[in-house]
């Protein structure tokens, strides 16, 4: 017990140090409502989303994700290409000065491909997210059950493939 507790301790401050880096250096980026959307077994991505707020007077971009749940961690957003809905990489999420910008299901997000293990409510994952800055803002999203959107042409239920995300 006294060993777990003497290795919690020092990651539990590397977690605050980070978290607090990134809120300084992050030029007023701050992260809300971050959550993870929950997965049964067997299914290999999930995603995360959340509010970024730039509240400086310079414009932003998250330019990167990264987090030990998963493989690759990769910025995505939904389009409409060829009457149908799909998933794709993108390089940047911009954040102007001033505003919020929500990922949310079915628009931006942060995804998780190749998930280590399931994700099952209750749980946390941890994300640091890169802004183009070089500022990290360390975020520990709640994973949580999501109602199922209705299905759109391309996803399961719709008699169409399933998309799957760009280069993979």
């Amino acid at each position: 017990m006294q060993k777990s507790f003497a290795i919690a301790v020092p990651m539990f401050a590397l977690i605050l140090g980070l978290s607090a880096h990134g809120a300084r250096a992050g030029d007023a980026v701050t992260v809300t409502d971050a959550y993870a959307r929950a997965v049964p077994p067997g299914q290999p991505n999930s995603a995360v989303f959340m509010q970024l707020h730039n509240g400086g007077d310079e414009d932003r971009a998250l330019v990167a994700a990264a987090s030990a749940a998963s493989d690759v961690v990769e910025l995505h957003t939904h389009r409409m290409q060829d009457g149908m809905m799909q998933m794709r990489k993108i390089e940047r999420i911009d954040l102007p000065a001033g505003e919020t910008v929500t990922l949310k299901p079915g628009g931006l997000h942060v995804m998780l491909i190749g998930l280590k293990q399931p994700l099952q409510p209750g749980e946390a994952v941890a994300v640091t997210l890169t802004l183009d800055d070089g500022a990290e803002l360390a975020v520990t999203a709640p994973v949580r059950e999501i109602a199922a959107m209705p299905p759109m042409h391309g996803q399961p239920g719709s008699g169409q493939p399933m998309p799957q995300p760009a280069g993979h």
